[in-house]
């Protein structure tokens, strides 16, 4: 897909994240030009090679601005630690419509399990109902909603839907701040839901891989939306994992769900966090089927060393194996 001589230009959005800065890694290793924005370009960190540009994803003008001549926008942006949803997805995503609509760009959106709801479990396709059952999933409805609306207008949009995130460095998400406690040598695992029950995550190289892929492909439609199997592992499996990648026997709770409640009325993160708890109790899948079919394959990393590189980053691996992972 790329051009050597003349590199297609890309604009991304919360590059210093988690999804963003994957994405923005593996478009410069194609040899995309990528920009990233934020309103301190001084200070910010992400992969290297980005061409920052100052910006705040709340003010259209400045994406807009930001996006001329790109050939694709990534919405990577995500507010920190479940913070004002309401407020800020909405705004932010308005913005990278408008500037992908102006640059003629196709603007890719990483989808969540957020917008289902029971009914849909517990294998989602792409054309599973979406009822969620929470205030995140309901915002995360009307912001594809959103993207559907836009690509009838002419928007060319690429929606991948994955489970949980977890990559090779800290970040919120669930891996990094509800089961393993990041800093210090993995030695516990807190398990959110039963042992027995599976669920779905997505290493974020794997997931950048895909998006790359796809972007490849000459007869990619208009409004094109993809499931990422990703790792479906019972909680016994990823604590089977977890203890492969450190190379020590771990000790295993649950999460302290009534502790967690207790708080939430004075935490917005542990409020949310309670919200999203049916997630967990009961298997939540995504049926890759249409990605394998236009792909042939999902990319797919080997559990013990997505997680081994996932605890690395986190500074959670016993002392020695973190210099040898270094």
């Amino acid at each position: 897909m790329s051009n050597r001589t003349t590199p297609r230009t890309a604009l991304v959005i919360g590059a210093t994240g988690g999804v963003g800065g994957a994405i923005a890694a593996r478009l410069l290793t194609d040899g995309w030009r990528v920009r990233a924005l934020n309103r301190n370009p001084a200070a910010a960190k992400g992969p290297q090679g980005l061409e920052w540009v100052k910006g705040d994803a709340m003010v259209e003008a400045e994406v807009v601005a930001a996006a001329r001549d790109c050939a694709l926008v990534v919405h990577g942006a995500n507010p920190p630690a479940y913070r004002n949803w309401a407020g800020l997805q909405a705004p932010m995503l308005a913005s990278s419509i408008a500037a992908a609509k102006a640059a003629g760009a196709r603007l890719v959106f990483p989808g969540t399990v957020y917008n289902y709801g029971p009914d849909a479990f517990p294998d989602l396709t792409e054309a599973s109902p979406q009822h969620p059952r929470t205030r995140k999933g309901a915002i995360r409805v009307r912001m594809e909603q959103a993207l559907r609306e836009a690509a009838d207008d002419g928007l060319k949009v690429l929606i991948v839907r994955c489970g949980d995130f977890f990559g090779p460095r800290p970040g919120a998400n669930w891996l990094s701040q509800g089961l393993v406690q990041p800093g210090k040598p993995i030695a516990a695992v807190r398990c959110p839901g039963p042992l027995s029950v599976a669920h779905s995550w997505a290493w974020l190289p794997d997931v950048a891989e895909t998006i790359v892929r796809l972007l490849a492909l000459p007869d990619l439609g208009g409004f094109e939306v993809f499931h990422m199997r990703g790792h479906t592992q019972t909680g016994a499996e990823l604590v089977a994992g977890l203890e492969a990648a450190a190379g020590r026997k771990l000790k295993v709770s649950r999460l302290p769900w009534l502790a967690v409640r207790a708080v939430g009325p004075f935490n917005e993160t542990m409020r949310e966090m309670v919200e999203m708890k049916y997630l967990w109790d009961t298997p939540v899948l995504l049926d890759n089927a249409r990605l394998v079919a236009r792909l042939g394959a999902e990319p797919h990393t080997p559990l013990v060393a997505a997680l081994r590189a996932a605890l690395a980053g986190m500074g959670a691996l016993p002392e020695g194996e973190q210099a040898l992972a270094a």
